[in-house]
Order: C-alpha cells, then structure tokens, then sequence
C-alpha cells in the first residue's frame, strides 16, 4: 500500500489534510442523522394511539358528519375526529354511510 503514496512529505501532509477533512465531514453527517433517528423514534413514541372508530365531517362550520369509519382507514378524510364505540353504532343507526373501503358496520357488527 505505501508503494502507492507519494515518497514526499509536503504531499503526504496534504493527503493527510485532506482525508481528515473528508473525516470530519463524515462525522457530522453521521452525527446529524444519528439525531434524526433519535427524533424520529421519539415522535413515535410521543404519536397518540390510533383510535378504534373515526367520524369523518362535512365541509363547513357546523357540518353534519358524513361517513364512519375503522380507525386508520385510508379512504378516510381530512376532515375526522375519533368517537366512541356507541358513537359509532348510533351514528350509523342515523343514517351515516358507512365507508365502502374499511366496513365499520361489519365490523361493528350491525346488519342491513
């Protein structure tokens, strides 16, 4: 291996330079993403629990809400909030649709 450097010393410190230069840029770029991990799975810890049920509204103030969903359902809007186990049974006791995609009456359990 040393056949392949250069037998003087001005441009072995150069070489010497440059490699720690690139070193330390390695290390910062390591330190930076070992913190976005420890971001990262601090966020997961602190994301709130998937609710069971979800109601997703209408547009507007006062809107009544359109469609009950599984928690975590693709399909499901932006426009949502969690409700309840009962919430859910009464809501589609009054007529909400019940989404196509994720079936919160079968799973639910409600017939017809």
């Amino acid at each position: 291996m040393s056949d392949l450097l250069p037998g003087d010393l001005p441009r072995l410190r150069t070489l010497r330079t440059w490699h720690a230069m690139w070193i330390e840029r390695i290390d910062a770029a390591i330190t930076a993403a070992e913190q976005r991990e420890r971001e990262r799975q601090q966020g997961e810890r602190a994301r709130p629990p998937q609710p069971d049920w979800i109601i997703e509204l209408g547009i507007g103030v006062g809107s009544p809400p359109i469609e009950v969903h599984v928690g975590g359902c693709y399909a499901a809007g932006k426009r949502r909030r969690a409700i309840t186990r009962e919430e859910a049974l009464a809501a589609l006791a009054d007529g909400i649709r019940a989404c196509i995609h994720c079936r919160p009456d079968t799973e639910l359990g409600v017939l017809g």
